[in-house]
């Protein structure tokens, strides 16, 4: 399905320019949320037992098992202009949370792995190495929901309350240069947003592509990205080429007093299949 076709044949109703248009769906990306106890058919399911390779061992940190997080059927889920999922196959995501946390510069594989299993291959239920390394099954539907980068929010205590809260001398020449962009050049903006938010509007947990640009991810995925020895450190323009260049592959949600974890990789290794480049990011929220 055109979904840019259709945002823009139904932005174009409304009055608004064909340019100011394309300039707002450069930054708009469609992405696949997954939530139980929906109505359609299961794409895949949250924890439970995977179905691996025949012969392939469960993946594992030395001798710690890895939990399942998700798995899912791509040629089941709804198919996105611009984001390289495999057409058909299945997508495996192991996670030990705890480890991922306390580990900030863990590399890929380290403490997490993503496995692909092209369809035709012969698999089998893997046999847990341990009971802790299994969570309860949720089975999950799919649906798109309509994503903006975290400056293009409205509202979003991360970035967008710094133009409506802050005098214009207080602001940086970045943040200026952000809001000069919105007024001038996305006058529209409410209307837009709204229009994307309607057309898909999935409120789903765990989230298949879209945007992964808060403090805390990008943070990390610089971190990790730097030479050993070198850290990050958080500018207003930092966090902009990280959001541009990286996607996330699985992105839970927020969820307080509990670990949750983001699985991020590069557009160029996504569309040549290189999972073994995807990093994870894992918090802890506490109330």
């Amino acid at each position: 399905m055109d979904h840019r076709g259709e945002f823009r044949r139904a932005a174009l109703e409304l009055g608004i320019p064909d340019d100011e248009i394309s300039r707002f769906s450069r930054h708009l990306r469609l992405a696949i949320g997954l939530s139980g106890g929906g109505d359609g058919s299961p794409v895949g399911h949250i924890g439970g037992l995977p179905r691996l390779p025949v012969g392939m061992k469960w993946p594992s940190a030395g001798d710690i098992p890895l939990p399942l997080l998700l798995s899912v059927d791509c040629g089941a889920l709804p198919r996105v202009d611009g984001f390289d999922l495999p057409a058909d196959g299945t997508l495996l995501f192991f996670v030990h949370r705890e480890m991922d946390f306390g580990e900030s510069r863990a590399g890929p594989g380290q403490y997490a792995r993503v496995v692909y299993v092209p369809d035709g291959t012969e698999t089998a239920v893997a046999e847990p190495p341990s009971s802790t390394c299994v969570g309860e099954r949720i089975d999950v539907c799919a649906e798109l929901r309509a994503d903006l980068p975290l400056w293009l929010e409205e509202g979003d205590e991360d970035w967008h309350e710094f133009w409506e809260d802050l005098e214009w001398d207080d602001m940086s020449p970045f943040q200026q240069q952000l809001a000069r962009y919105m007024e001038r050049e996305l006058p529209h903006l409410d209307e837009l947003r709204s229009l994307a938010y309607g057309l898909w509007s999935s409120g789903a947990h765990l989230v298949i592509g879209g945007y992964a640009d808060d403090e805390a991810t990008v943070g990390s995925i610089t971190a990790k990205t730097l030479a050993k020895g070198e850290w990050f450190s958080w500018l207003d323009e930092d966090a902009l080429q990280p959001a541009s260049e990286w996607i996330p592959l699985a992105n839970e949600g927020r969820v307080y007093t509990e670990y949750y974890t983001k699985f991020m990789i590069r557009h160029d290794d996504l569309a040549a299949a290189r999972w073994d480049k995807a990093l994870t990011v894992t918090n802890f929220e506490a109330p």
